[in-house]
Order: structure tokens, then C-alpha cells, then sequence
């Protein structure tokens, strides 16, 4: 039997990697709009209604915009996956992020719409929802979250920048604390009190590291940085997520692109009462076209 897929937005940077890692994959039929008729909402609606699953890799209010005819078509719509952020905290639809906790991947399969998590809201949520589930951070913490990004996350503009010489080697922005991606960070992290957020960007293509520094005696039953890693591992178990063990004092955040892995590190000083836990997986992988894939898989059983 043969699943037909649309990718909307396919020309973008996340659709183009969706359609590579598809392309040629068996059983797996991908269809498109000629460029003339991408924005003709009747041609679209015509497709739609003769493939099995859809991808939205657009922008936040053409996200909308498609997510609205995809609802009016009833039980003729297909099957849909959001790569924007228009969604990820709307009502009726389902969380993405399959490793997030018990049961979520098996929500994953039985959705009709599944909106993807943010990349820095992946490695935040990857950090911070084991460890408040199992009590080992309170949900009331004053967390802070550091993140780096390479520039691709940016959009077409962003690239063009750093691509043209015109960005600068480093910046931090969102410095309001209003970033896009907190809405989801705090409803699905299981804190209850809202994280300073401080993303950044650099000179590098693709990669990301989101990092969150822990004071061990200010957490419930003053933990370990073992017992940190121990319960991560628990939470995790085998699959794209890993927790590494630690061997080294630095990290670099390009060894996973291309990837859909996803690597949790916790370097501690036990002497000084400190740890940070790190994520390391690519933005346009386990944060974007990856993790699309991924559901993708789970929703169709592929």
C-alpha cells in the first residue's frame, strides 16, 4: 500500500530536508502543487483530499490559514503535521515530541493533528520534564535556559546574512523574554513558574546545544549530579535520545547534524555543589525536519 504525503511549504529549509529524507523511501508516494497554483486554496483543497498525510512547513499564519481548510473538509481531511509554531500549544492538537513522557508516542500514532516542537523547546523540554516528573527538580524552580543555535534555524533572511558576511560571528536576541518558543517550554515542561530564556545565534550552519546550570542544594533531596543522569536514563531508555557519559570538559554542537539523535550530557562538580545539563542534536534535525519524520513514522506505521 502506498501513504501519500504533501508537503506544503516544500521549498522552504525544512520542507526541502523532509522531502530528501522521504524521496525514493519505499511505499511512500510524495505530491505537489505546481508553483503557480501553491497559493490557489481550491487546487489545494483538491489535493488534499487525495493524500493520506500533510506537512505544513510555512509560515505561523499560512499555518493557520491551511490548518483552517484542512478542519472544514471533515472526514475527507488527511492527516496533518505542523512544522510552525501556529499550533503547538492549541487546543486538539498533539505535542510532537514522542520521548516527552509515558504514553506520548502512542498519542503521536493515534492523532489527526500533530504539531512539532520548537528546536529550542526540544532541548529544554528534553532537560527539564524528566527531572520535574521524577521530583528531582521542584516545579515552582527558578530555572534559567541557555541556548545556541547555527543560523539555518533563522529563516531565508538569517541565512542570507551569515551566508553574505553581513551577521556578526555571535549574538544573543529574544533579550525581551518573549521568545516564541516559552509558550511551549512552560506547558510542557512541568514547570508551573516561568524560565528566563536567553537564546543565541552563531557562525555555524546547523547544530544546537540548550544548556540549563543547577545549584545541587537548592533541589529536592540535594541529588547527585549521578542521580541526575541515572533518572535521565530511566526516563529515556534506548531510541534516538541518549544520555552520554561524561568524559571531557567541553562540547561542540555539530557532531550530531544530519542526525535525529538526540545526546543529554551532565557535567557536575560535586566539590562545588554545581552541575549543567547539556543537549546536544541538530535544529534542522531532531529540531525540525527530523522530528517530523519521526512522527510521521509513528502516525502512519511506517
Amino acid at each position: 500500500m502506498t501513504t501519500k504525503i504533501f508537503i506544503d511549504g516544500e521549498a522552504g529549509t525544512t520542507g526541502l530536508q523532509i522531502r530528501d529524507k522521504l524521496a525514493g523511501r519505499p511505499g511512500v508516494e510524495l505530491v505537489s502543487l505546481p508553483t503557480a497554483l501553491r497559493k490557489d486554496a481550491g487546487a489545494k483543497r483538491e489535493l488534499l483530499g487525495q493524500v493520506d498525510l500533510t506537512i505544513l512547513c510555512l509560515p505561523d499564519e499560512a499555518a493557520k490559514e491551511a490548518a483552517k481548510l484542512i478542519d472544514e473538509m471533515g472526514a475527507k481531511a488527511p492527516r496533518v503535521i505542523d512544522a510552525s509554531s501556529a499550533h503547538r500549544v492549541a487546543p486538539g492538537w498533539v505535542y510532537g515530541f514522542p520521548e516527552m513522557t509515558a504514553g506520548q508516542a502512542q498519542r503521536v500514532r493515534d492523532a489527526r493533528k500533530v504539531t512539532n516542537p520548537g528546536c529550542h523547546a526540544t532541548g529544554a523540554i528534553a532537560l527539564l520534564r524528566p527531572l520535574t516528573e521524577a521530583g528531582l527538580i521542584a516545579r515552582d524552580f527558578a530555572v534559567s535556559i541557555g541556548s545556541i543555535s547555527g543560523y539555518s534555524g533563522g529563516g531565508k533572511s538569517m541565512i542570507e546574512a551569515y551566508e553574505s558576511g553581513k551577521a556578526p560571528a555571535f549574538e544573543h536576541y529574544g533579550l525581551a523574554l518573549e521568545h516564541k518558543h516559552m509558550a511551549e517550554i512552560c506547558q510542557y515542561s512541568g514547570l508551573t513558574r516561568r524560565p528566563i530564556f536567553v537564546p543565541s545565534v552563531a557562525k555555524f550552519r546547523q547544530g544546537m546545544l540548550v544548556s540549563v546550570p543547577l545549584a545541587l542544594d537548592d533541589l529536592p533531596g540535594r541529588p547527585s549530579g549521578a542521580d541526575l543522569r541515572a533518572a535521565l536514563r530511566r526516563h529515556y531508555g534506548q531510541g534516538y535520545i541518549r544520555v552520554v557519559a561524561e568524559s571531557r570538559d567541553r562540547i561542540e554542537p555539530e557532531s550530531l547534524n544530519g542526525t535525529n539523535e538526540l545526546e543529554i550530557h551532565v557535567f557536575a562538580n560535586e566539590a562545588r555543589r554545581q552541575a549543567t545539563l547539556i543537549v546536544k542534536f541538530d535544529n534542522l534535525g531532531k529540531g525540525a525536519s527530523g522530528a517530523a519524520v519521526q512522527n510521521l513514522e509513528l502516525m502512519l506505521g511506517l
